[in-house]
């Protein structure tokens, strides 16, 4: 017990943490701006409807997982949107015990049954659009809280702060946290399982105690990618793999066996998000949801769009910059560049995705560690104020960009 006291006794909420706690409360709030301004979807009805049958009932229809049939790929996206809509009935129905029979949410239909879809009951519950997204817009802070642990603890707090400003103003990031999708649960699941493999490998130089809780971290965020797109488990464990090798020097020959163990893990996680049914199990390897290819077009797209002008900046003068200067050329910067080459160049042939997105975090670490160098610099002045001019206009285009303003 007085471990784990002097464990909390660890973390302070001083400057450094403070910062970016109010970045990522400028990210919610515009992720709260644009749900306001959003209305339902037929994509939002198809998500709330599947995400509850997972949690409250089995298809109506024989022979299919769901009323969307048998989810092959992201089953993890409909049970994250499905979750509050489901425990919102469950809260309604225990109010209603208290409320008067007319003034019940949930009234009795044939044969006294409640089982009243949510999307009858919308005008009784107004904010079916907002729970929907809020699990989306958590997974999100959570990812840049991640992106802001890991450039901090690698650069320093001001390449932090310039890794988790881009990322608090990506269009990109924000549209994907205010839509029932797969991608930012694949995007947190394949730059966690990274950055952990990366953490495993170094702890492999050390007593065999402190691999397992790292294993066990490892083997959630290989589940979290793969239960969100299958195609993102070969991914992350190619990539995670390749990095544990440079690493692991006297060890790699049991790097493998961490790898394969954990992807049998994360398989076993994505079979409970399938309930453990064996047959909608079975789809996931009956169908081309894990088919990928190379494609310059997603890059071409991101980088020649407006909104990503600042992004696209910092990421021309981070590259200058570690092509001239040597010692901006270490495994810090290499690692988090290599992955975003690779993920910028992939495509998914069998299921829509946006394997582009997977890539936003690593290329932003990247710009932070280069920054971070660069501010070190015999010239640092110019380069934070070279820095937060870059931050600043990709923040003017992130909100010039959100609906409303103009």
């Amino acid at each position: 017990m007085t471990h784990r006291f002097a464990r909390l006794r660890r973390f302070h909420f001083n400057l450094p943490q403070r910062v970016a706690a109010a970045l990522l409360a400028l990210f919610l709030a515009q992720g709260f701006w644009i749900t306001a301004h959003q209305t339902l979807s037929d994509r939002d009805y198809q998500f709330a409807r599947c995400g509850r049958e997972m949690w409250e009932k089995p298809s109506p229809l024989a022979g299919y997982y769901t009323s969307c049939g048998n989810i092959h790929d992201g089953v993890l996206a409909y049970r994250v949107a499905g979750l509050p809509l489901t425990l919102n009935v469950l809260a309604e129905r225990g109010i209603d015990l208290f409320r008067k029979p007319e003034d019940r949410v949930m009234q009795s239909g044939q044969a006294g049954s409640s089982e009243i879809s949510t999307w009858e009951l919308r005008h009784q519950m107004p904010h079916v659009l907002l729970l929907m997204r809020l699990p989306f817009l958590f997974v999100g802070c959570v990812l840049g809280g991640a992106l802001w642990w890991v450039t901090r603890r690698l650069f320093g707090n001001f390449g932090g702060y310039t890794a988790l400003a881009l990322y608090c103003f990506s269009p990109a990031v924000l549209k994907a946290c205010v839509a029932p999708d797969a991608e930012i649960l694949a995007t947190l699941g394949i730059y966690a399982g990274v950055y952990t493999c990366i953490g495993v490998a170094h702890a492999m130089q050390g007593p065999r105690r402190r691999w397992r809780p790292r294993i066990v971290l490892l083997t959630l965020s290989f589940g979290l990618a793969a239960a969100a797109h299958i195609a993102a488990l070969p991914t992350v464990g190619l990539l995670g793999l390749v990095l544990m090798l440079w690493i692991a020097e006297g060890r790699r020959s049991q790097i493998l066996p961490v790898i394969l163990l954990t992807c049998a893990g994360s398989i076993v996680l994505v079979f409970a998000c399938y309930g453990f049914s064996p047959d909608a199990f079975s789809y996931l390897f009956r169908s081309a949801a894990g088919f990928v290819g190379f494609s310059f077009v997603p890059a071409k797209h991101f980088f020649s769009s407006f909104a990503n002008a600042g992004i696209t900046i910092a990421t021309v003068a981070s590259s200058i910059l570690y092509v001239g200067v040597r010692r901006s050329r270490y495994f810090g910067n290499t690692a988090p560049l290599v992955c975003a080459l690779v993920l910028f160049l992939l495509v998914t042939t069998g299921v829509r995705s946006s394997p582009w997105l997977w890539a936003q975090p690593f290329l932003l670490t990247f710009v932070g560690g280069v920054f971070a160098d660069a501010y070190e610099s015999p010239r640092p002045r110019l380069a934070l104020a070279a820095g937060g001019a870059i931050v600043l206009l990709q923040a003017v285009f992130c909100v010039l960009s959100l609906p409303g303003l103009l």
